[in-house]
């Protein structure tokens, strides 16, 4: 499972120009699934994103988590997070999970998150989104489940 986290100060999803998802300060967490991703991913996955440590403490240092701040997510299912462009010009897809495996896993590290008392929005799996958002600071973290096992 792979996540591309962004502190953010909004952030909003829109589809066939309804919005369907709105936070304001927390993450926009666009999330990718692989085709052999499981529970234990989604597990390690929303452990991160609940956990990260990227907020200003009173002294302006990345001490406090999600959690802390009592921010919320938007969380928006992206299966190109596993394109692969190595062989060429147009993406290959063969490492992306399908839909029926893509929207458990998503709905999943939902659940997770929300588990932990974490308030989330959602985008809607399998639609044409467009996603807005106010990047605070800029941050942008990368979180792979992949690369932990």
């Amino acid at each position: 499972m792979r996540a591309v986290v962004q502190r953010v100060k909004e952030a909003s999803v829109k589809v066939d120009g309804d919005t369907v998802g709105l936070i304001g300060a927390g993450f926009l967490v666009l999330l990718g699934v692989a085709k052999d991703d499981g529970e234990k991913d989604a597990s390690y996955t929303a452990d991160k994103v609940a956990g990260l440590r990227v907020f200003d403490d009173g002294d302006g240092k990345f001490n406090l988590s999600l959690t802390d701040v009592e921010g919320a997510v938007l969380a928006v299912s992206q299966f190109t997070l596993y394109g692969d462009a190595r062989g060429g010009r147009r993406p290959s897809f063969t490492e992306a999970a399908g839909a029926e495996l893509g929207r458990s896993m998503y709905e999943l590290f939902i659940d997770k998150l929300e588990s932990k008392g974490i308030e989330v929005q959602r985008g809607v799996f399998g639609a044409k989104m467009e996603v807005a958002l106010v990047n605070d600071g800029p941050v942008t973290i990368l979180i792979d489940s992949r690369k932990q096992f």
